[in-house]
């Protein structure tokens, strides 16, 4: 598709447009930033042409921008110049909103060039109000360039209809939130390790930096008290450390198996070594999962997502500022939790290996993960109609 070469707008735009398709979509949250971003990925598995431009009110703080081609950051004034020079030089084929549609003068300049806009996530509070009862209601007119509205409140839905918006053009969905695009195992290895555990407890240290085994490993001494025949299964965050963790295992006391040498767990074996390739395989095999690179209280941590959406009960040091409201949503649905010692690690995960405990915090994680999939499923569906027909108008012309 021919794109004409433009003058490079005022705000920050730093690189060039990306050849292809590209998608906009605007954040007012770091949830619904990442929740974008992960529709954004999904998307360019179904359209590899596709380019994900991201950016998000002046007032949203992020701790990274992972997951979109172009992370242009704060959106600058709602003028006719900015959106103007904004659009001349980015030319999205499609975008997804967020939040409240208080940028007038940039929709409506949508609006004008026929760019479909779906606004997703439109919750009570941000429903723009009627500005005076003694003039025109400019709701309508705002809102009347959108495609789509995505709402989870039903009175949002009625609300949007007494405008005037058309009823079939919003519909309920639930939350905006990211979810799991768990990993894979192979199906013959996970029977077979089935088999060789048994009922055996286990639980699993993944994402683990060589600075986080020494205490991971005193915590599993501290368990095995009391549960003595609890394995751990430990998956590195750097295949590099492998020989570094074989001799701190050696040291250990403890006994262990290398599975990168072919070992597997026998009755005796305490702790098994991995280098974090097969977490699709360890998920499912361990009711407790302990998510490290987070036991560092600076440390940025790893997403909860996938050991959530695979059934394991979730502990979590206090370093996860980069994934900080996932964690927070699965710790207020009982499904982690937090520990900042070695104490309390083996304490969480002896309360936690008890099969009832770990199946409700399992089930609470599942739930919260997974409840956004229809929500996702709808915005993917609804992109590619308004990418398809950008496509199909372009090539009329």
């Amino acid at each position: 598709m021919q794109r004409r070469t433009t003058a490079p707008s005022r705000q920050s735009v730093l690189q060039p447009r990306p050849n292809g398709e590209l998608l906009w979509v605007h954040a007012t949250t770091p949830e619904r930033y990442l929740a974008l971003c992960d529709i954004g990925r999904r998307l360019k598995n179904l359209r590899p042409d596709l380019s994900v431009l991201a950016s998000w009110e002046p007032d949203l703080r992020l701790t990274g921008t992972v997951g979109c081609d172009v992370p242009v950051g704060p959106l600058a004034e709602d003028t006719p110049a900015e959106a103007r020079d904004f659009l001349s030089h980015w030319q999205p084929d499609a975008c997804i909103w967020t939040g409240p549609p208080a940028r007038r003068v940039m929709l409506r300049q949508l609006r004008e060039q026929g760019t479909g806009v779906l606004l997703a996530d439109l919750l009570e509070d941000e429903v723009p109000n009627r500005a005076s009862r003694w003039l025109p209601d400019q709701r309508r007119r705002l809102l009347e360039g959108l495609s789509c509205i995505l709402t989870p409140s039903k009175a949002v839905q009625a609300r949007l209809v007494r405008t005037g918006f058309p009823a079939e053009r919003v519909e309920l969905a639930g939350k905006l939130r990211v979810s799991a695009i768990p990993p894979g195992c192979n199906d013959d290895e996970l029977a077979a390790m089935q088999q060789t555990l048994g009922s055996r407890p286990v639980w699993l240290a993944a994402h683990v930096k060589l600075s986080e085994l020494a205490g991971i490993l005193d915590a599993h001494r501290g368990a095995l008290r009391l549960l003595h025949r609890l394995l751990l299964v430990i998956a590195l965050d750097d295949h590099a450390d492998l020989d570094a963790a074989r001799s701190l295992l050696q040291d250990s006391g403890l006994s262990f198996a290398d599975w990168e040498t072919g070992g597997e767990p026998e009755d005796f074996t305490q702790v098994l070594l991995t280098g974090g390739e097969d977490l699709g395989l360890w998920y499912r095999l361990s009711p407790v999962a302990l998510i490290a690179s987070s036991l560092d209280p600076a440390a940025q941590g790893q997403s909860p997502l996938d050991a959530a959406a695979l059934g394991s009960a979730l502990l979590h040091g206090p370093g996860i500022h980069a994934h900080r409201d996932l964690y927070e949503r699965l710790a207020k649905a009982g499904a982690a939790r937090p520990v900042r010692t070695q104490e309390e690690m083996t304490d969480a995960v002896v309360a936690m290996s008890a099969p009832d405990k770990a199946a409700e915090m399992a089930l609470a994680g599942w739930q919260s993960v997974t409840e956004s999939a229809a929500t996702t499923d709808t915005l993917l569906e609804k992109v590619q109609d308004l990418l398809d027909q950008r496509e199909d108008s372009d090539a009329g012309t």
